[in-house]
């Protein structure tokens, strides 16, 4: 998502004091790839609590617009980062319980299949985030993005939990984004999808006088 940039973005950008640096508390943490405006990581970090939440950014005169958002309340389960997704590991490596991509760019031409957050080079990225079991949540408003990320997810071997091609029609606890609004009222059905990957360890069985490899599934986290 991309917009001019606001004639204080500089002085925004600066001035926030609640850029990611760790939470006081071992509460499982929910991370949102592309924030956008904040609408969303704003409302889950307020109703529950129980969470921590990071928001992501790529674009920093997007992030300005957020962090005015979030000064106004501040709650103290929500930290922001401003960089490429790609990049996660190297600051929050192991740490991730759940990860939203929320109406991500869907990048519809062939040649910039791997920009998708559902390539398979992302999907990868994501793995090192995770803490445990891996569990992400997506909502579109693209079929052809919904498409691509339903057959990706599935040859990297999630399962699906939740699925709906028409998101507001069911009962399926929501909170939606400015995208989501926005497309909603002009009548076009969101797609949502959750799905998991169970968390596999390699271990190492004894063959001959040899210790070859193979992975055994973990049940909650990493051995």
């Amino acid at each position: 998502m991309r917009m001019r940039n606001p004639k204080d973005k500089d002085l925004v950008i600066n001035s926030c004091d609640f850029y990611y640096d760790g939470f006081n508390n071992a509460n499982p943490i929910h991370l949102e790839i592309g924030m956008g405006k904040g609408k969303f990581i704003l409302e889950m970090a307020l109703k529950y609590p129980e969470y921590n939440f990071i928001g992501v950014e790529k674009y920093s005169s997007v992030a300005s617009v957020a962090i005015k958002r979030i000064n106004e309340y501040k709650p103290s389960n929500l930290k922001i980062l401003i960089m490429d997704a790609i990049n996660l590991g190297d600051i929050l490596e192991g740490k991730i319980d759940t990860i939203y991509l929320n109406f991500s760019d869907p990048w519809p031409k062939e040649r910039h299949a791997k920009r998708r957050l559902t390539s398979p080079n992302y999907l990868k990225s994501f793995d090192k985030l995770f803490k445990g079991k891996k569990h992400i949540i997506m909502k579109t408003d693209n079929d052809n993005l919904f498409a691509y990320s339903l057959e990706s997810f599935k040859e990297y071997g999630y399962k699906i939990n939740k699925i709906s091609y028409d998101l507001h029609s069911e009962s399926i606890d929501n909170v939606e984004t400015e995208y989501e609004e926005k497309f909603s009222k002009n009548g076009i059905k969101i797609k949502y999808v959750d799905v998991e990957k169970d968390w596999y360890v390699p271990l190492f069985s004894k063959i001959g006088k040899s210790y070859v490899p193979f992975f055994a599934k973990s049940v909650d986290k990493p051995i």
